[in-house]
């Protein structure tokens, strides 16, 4: 397996996140992500197995979490620690779980011009991906080759696709092996142990308006005019969601569970009135609710703020969907990543609520206690000149090494 001390060293991981970054990886097109970090993960003397999962079946499966960009394939990739020795009987099992695909790099110009640079200079590894969450899979990675064949576990970390729009390739991946006795997933939460997340929905609407020539504009109705209502009931409904938040971990955010119309687009010409009008946004779901109560809650919004004109407004719900989550902070493994954390951080990590979808949610659906802990960065993940600092990548693997070691010996 190499030097611990070297595998676990800043430099080392900066530079596996680099090569990872270089590979663009857009949600729907990651198997050359997949397949550079399978030759990474063997050069650290590790033994990967690529997955390909039958899209279709995934597709079809009742609890199929939905998906928001194209693709014709779904792969995964699956790395462990070769050894000689078989796992003994009722030997404990830890997952470590990263994503490797990406959202776009957006239309703002990066400094340096290439948004898959994979720089690394003045501290930082940049690059889209690299705070989320390439550099969380990096230290996985090193963690993992530091731990070698005697960690007293079976550790396994698991590479996914699909993150970003639904988490298709977790579902999947769960489906084949949910026989875990817990999980860390590294995204980016400052150091701070995630318990608890809230949901996520995606929905559209439809404003039916009726059209009409600008001149004759009374003889018109406007969809847009009858949005406006819309809007403010969306809006009201939100302050409803964050009113007395029940859940002690969301109730300590400024904005447990943001509600935002993110696409607005109505009419085809100056001259006419709009017949038609088109919005997207995201819903959020409490902690204590399930999609079908979200979504209710959206609905009743829609249908409260409508105005009764007899003309049509259409609601689907659309893209992934992300349920809230949470694990017990007294658990096992939140504890180990709190004392792991603060061993790291030299003063005392914190337990948080985050109000964002993630992965986190499928591990415990499928009954796996599981916590987030990474470096910091969410707040430039998804923007321009996303960054990953480079001694946080080396503090975040040896963390994790620390649960391995803590897991192992319990």
């Amino acid at each position: 397996m190499g030097d611990r001390a070297a595998l676990l060293a800043s430099g080392a991981v900066a530079r596996t996140t680099a090569e990872l970054v270089r590979v663009p990886s857009v949600t729907g097109d990651e198997r050359a992500a997949l397949e550079r970090l399978g030759e990474l993960a063997e050069g650290l003397g590790l033994a990967a197995r690529a997955e390909r999962h039958d899209l279709a079946a995934v597709q079809a499966d009742p609890g199929w979490p939905g998906q928001e960009a194209p693709r014709d394939e779904l792969l995964g990739l699956t790395v462990t620690v070769p050894s000689a020795r078989a796992p003994a009987p009722g030997a404990r099992r830890l997952a470590l779980c990263g994503h490797v695909d990406v959202v776009g790099p957006g239309t703002e110009r990066w400094e340096g011009g290439d948004p898959f640079s994979g720089r690394i200079d003045g501290g930082w590894v940049h690059g889209r991906g690299s705070a989320d969450m390439k550099g969380g899979v990096a230290a996985a990675l090193h963690a993992l080759a530091a731990a070698g064949p005697d960690a007293g576990c079976e550790v396994v970390l698991h590479v996914v696709s699909s993150e970003e729009d639904g988490g298709q390739g977790a579902f999947a991946a769960l489906r084949r092996d949910a026989d875990y006795d817990a999980c860390v997933i590294p995204e980016p939460t400052g150091f701070e142990v995630v318990c608890a997340q809230g949901g996520a929905l995606t929905f559209t609407g439809v404003v039916h308006g009726r059209g009409a020539h600008a001149a004759e504009r009374l003889h018109g109705v406007s969809a847009i005019d009858r949005y406006l209502p819309i809007h403010r009931g969306l809006a009201e409904l939100e302050a409803r969601l964050n009113a007395g938040v029940a859940h002690p971990l969301m109730a300590e955010l400024a904005l447990p569970y943001p509600l935002v119309v993110g696409r607005v687009q109505g009419g085809a010409w100056s001259s006419s009135v709009p017949d038609r009008l088109e919005f997207e946004g995201r819903a959020p779901v409490r902690v204590e609710d399930t999609l079908a109560e979200a979504m209710a809650a959206v609905e009743a919004a829609v249908a409260a703020a409508a105005p009764d004109d007899g003309l049509a407004v259409e609601l689907a719900w659309t893209g992934g969907r992300f349920a809230p989550a949470q694990t017990p902070a007294d658990s096992e493994v939140a504890r180990l990543a709190l004392a792991a954390a603060g061993e790291q951080l030299g003063t005392p990590a914190r337990v948080t609520g985050v109000p964002y979808g993630s992965d986190m949610r499928l591990w415990c659906a499928a009954g796996v206690p599981t916590v987030m802990v990474g470096t910091s960065g969410i707040e430039i993940a998804h923007a321009v000149d996303e960054r990953v600092s480079v001694a946080e990548l080396g503090t975040l693997a040896r963390l994790l090494a620390s649960v391995i070691d803590g897991f192992g010996s319990a």
